[in-house]
Parts: structure tokens; C-alpha cells; sequence
């Protein structure tokens, strides 16, 4: 990141303002919110007003001039985030695509992936996402089966992935496989550009408890790539995989550089329990103030967490795995918002209009979603183990596989019989 002295943040906040005021559309505060599941048009939408910001000159703040954005610091990014309130953004496009996606391709990928790809996204011509977590799978990353194999100047990709956020409104993943099952299992990892629609990738959607279509699954069967796909080095996977985790971690915590404005999501998410409140006629109610000041109070306790652990890290006071701080304190503070939330609308949570399901309705929805917040950017039980071993110097938790070739390791199968690591031909 490169800061350009050019434009004082005043400056900026002033341009922006004007600019904002004559090109964005506002938010429609009083239109029903969309029930969740496809929302195809959401991302057309978020496409087309990311086209819009870049055309104004606002888009990509904090990524290099050279890969197409404007190479201005952080605090010119939150002056126009905040001057950005209240109109309509592409508020899709901050996670996965710039914030880890784009992210990750800054630090580690080719100068043509860097030019081509985060250019795109700054433009709105292209959306990326991660191909990470797989069936067989939880939280051990690395003992992945995916699989990349050599075929003269040309990859063939192997396997499957799960739980991969709007992945059906992507052009392009970035794809961990394990390219060397006869060494241990991190250092036979390589990570790939994979366009969303190759020949021999097949994407699902899967529908989730709160009707949400958000998350898919993808089956790879011979998809070809070429040599250019690979993102850093071939077998060193697990570094470009590290720097990823930690983008992920930054962005769940609310701490990336790299989002870009807020507004009102396009589908169903959990309610804002001072909304609930107000929808319910229960603001002068004693516990229900006391269970709000607890929620407003968490907030604030994230947003000054938040700051400190980024102005710690950029003076290198602390070291990354810090994001892991941000990742837990959302997770604290959206659960208990949810439960917040779901307490205060009461009985009134299963009421609702057609496919609105109104405020308290979407306490109920929002509840059913609470346990995300716990799995996104790594389980909360990983951010733990990471903090423990890597900031306080506590050992390392025990590992059965560590140092052993993935081809001798274990693996439990259906039929409750052991395994070895090769996957399947």
C-alpha cells in the first residue's frame, strides 16, 4: 500500500461528498427488504455500481496505482466510507473479492495476475471468491484431497470444495490442492486461479436453514490449467494459503483496509437489536435498555479493539497473527447481538407479512445464522489455538500427522476403517 500524498483526507472528504451527492442513488429506507435465497440481481446491482465508482475516480482507494487503484492510505478509505452512508454500494464486493481475494493476489501473486485481476475487480468486470474448505474436511485445512497434477505444461484438477461463499456470482477462485501427497501436508499444497466457469467444474448452490442460497459446493473433473494459474510458488501453497487466512481474518474482524462503503444489505440478516427494539415498542422497557447498552457497548469495545491491533500492526508492534484478536471479538459481539436481538422480538419473532417477515422476523431468521459468525474466516476454537501458540508462547497443540508424508497418514473412512492420505485416482 502506497500512500499518496497528493490530496489531503479533507480534501478528499470534500470531493467525495459532492461527488456522492450527484452519482450514487440513496438507499431506499422504506423498501422491503428481499427474503433470502437467489439474489442474482444483488450482484448484477453491485457490478454495475462498482463500475460507477471507478468511472467517478473512488474506487480501489488503498491498492496501487499501478494495478488500478489510487494508492491512497487507509484514512482516506474510512473518510469516504463514512461520507458513503446512507447511499446505495457495492457492499457485495468488499468479501471475499478485495478484501481477501484481491488482497491475497497483492501480496503473493505474478505481476499479470496482479494487473489483470485486482484491475478487474477495481472496475466491477470481475468478482473472485475462495475454493477453500472441503467435504472431508473441517478446520484441518491443510489435510485437503483436492488434487492438481502435471500434464506437460498444463495442471488437471481433481476434487471438491463446500462452503464456498457466492461462488456462483464469481469468475474466478482462488483454489488450494495438494499437488505432492509424498511429502507432509503443508508443504505439497499449491494454490490456483480457477475460472468459475471451466470446462469440468460443476457448481451447486446450497440452501441454508434461513432459506439463504449464499454458500455452494464445486466438483472438479478434469479441469485443465495452465502453468500461468499458479499463485506464488507450485508446492508453497500453504505461505500464499497463511497470508490468505490472515486477509480473511482481517476482513471478518472489520478490520481490512481494503472494504469500501456500508450499506443496507440486499437480503435477510440478522436484525439490529435497537431496531428490534423500536419495531416492538419495547425502548422504555428497563432490561430491554439494559440489554441494549450490553450490544452498543460490545460495538464499541470491536471498533476500538480493531484500531488499536491495526495501528499496532502497521508500526509492528504486533505481529499478524493478531487479525486473530478481530476475528474473535466479532464472533463474541454478533452472537450476542443475535441473541440480543432474538430475546427482545419475543413471541413476535414468527410473525410476519407474506415474504417479509419484518423485524422481528428477521431476529428469528438472523438467530438461525448465529453460528456462522463462529465458523467465518476459521473456527473460533482455531483463532484461539493461534493466539495461544503464536502471541502468548504457548506449546503447540499435538499433532498425530506433523512431519509425516500425507501419503502415510491415517484417515478414518465411512465404514469406520483406517485409510492412508493418497487420495483417490
Amino acid at each position: 500500500m502506497t500512500d499518496n500524498p497528493a490530496e489531503s483526507v479533507e480534501s478528499f472528504r470534500a470531493r467525495a461528498r459532492a461527488w456522492l451527492a450527484e452519482n450514487m442513488p440513496r438507499v431506499d429506507t422504506d423498501a422491503p427488504m428481499p427474503p433470502p435465497g437467489d439474489d442474482d440481481h444483488g450482484w448484477a446491482r453491485a457490478r454495475e455500481l462498482q463500475q460507477t465508482l471507478h468511472a467517478g475516480g473512488f474506487a480501489g482507494i488503498c491498492f496501487p496505482v499501478e494495478y488500478g487503484g489510487l494508492g491512497l492510505s487507509p484514512a482516506h478509505q474510512r473518510a469516504f466510507t463514512e461520507e458513503s452512508a446512507g447511499y446505495e454500494m457495492p457492499v457485495q464486493l468488499n468479501t471475499p473479492t478485495f478484501s481477501i481475494c484481491a488482497a491475497t493476489l497483492l501480496d503473493t501473486g505474478s505481476e499479470e495476475q496482479k494487473r489483470a485481476h485486482i484491475g478487474a475487480a477495481i472496475r466491477g468486470e470481475e468478482v473472485l471468491v475462495q475454493f477453500l474448505s472441503e467435504p472431508s474436511g473441517g478446520s484441518d485445512l491443510a489435510g485437503l484431497l483436492t488434487r492438481a497434477e502435471r500434464d506437460g505444461g498444463n495442471w488437471i484438477l481433481n476434487g471438491a470444495k463446500t462452503w464456498s461463499t457466492s461462488a456462483y456470482a464469481a469468475d474466478w477462485g482462488l483454489c488450494l490442492a495438494r499437488t505432492n501427497p509424498d511429502v507432509p501436508k503443508h508443504a505439497g499444497l499449491t494454490m490456483f486461479l480457477v475460472p468459475t466457469r471451466a470446462p469440468g467444474l460443476t457448481l451447486n448452490r446450497i440452501r441454508m436453514s434461513n432459506g439463504s442460497t449464499e454458500f455452494c459446493e464445486e466438483f472438479f473433473d478434469d479441469v485443465v490449467l495452465p502453468d500461468s494459474a499458479v499463485v506464488g510458488q507450485v508446492n508453497d501453497g500453504w505461505r500464499v494459503a497463511s497470508r490468505q487466512l490472515f486477509h480473511e481474518r482481517e476482513a471478518v474482524g472489520g478490520g481490512s483496509p481494503y472494504v469500501s462503503g456500508v450499506g443496507r444489505p440486499r437480503s435477510i440478516q440478522s436484525a439490529d437489536p435497537v431496531e428490534v427494539a423500536r419495531a416492538a415498542g419495547r425502548t422504555a422497557d428497563p432490561v430491554v435498555r439494559e440489554m441494549i447498552g450490553e450490544y452498543l457497548a460490545l460495538a464499541a469495545v470491536q471498533e476500538q479493539l480493531n484500531a488499536r491491533i491495526v495501528g499496532g500492526m502497521a508500526a509492528g508492534r504486533l505481529p499478524a497473527p493478531a487479525t486473530s484478536m478481530m476475528r474473535l471479538m466479532y464472533a463474541e459481539r454478533a452472537q450476542r447481538g443475535a441473541d440480543i436481538a432474538l430475546e427482545i422480538a419475543g413471541a413476535a419473532m414468527g410473525f410476519g407479512r407474506g415474504d417479509e417477515p419484518g423485524v422481528s422476523g428477521r431476529a428469528a431468521l438472523g438467530y438461525l445464522m448465529r453460528q456462522t459468525s463462529s465458523l467465518a474466516g476459521g473456527s473460533t476454537e482455531m483463532s484461539r489455538n493461534v493466539l495461544s501458540e503464536r502471541l502468548l508462547g504457548m506449546p503447540r497443540e499435538f499433532a498425530a500427522d506433523r512431519d509425516v508424508p500425507f501419503t502415510e497418514v491415517r484417515r478414518g473412512s465411512a465404514d469406520g476403517r483406517a485409510r492412508r492420505g493418497r487420495p483417490a485416482g
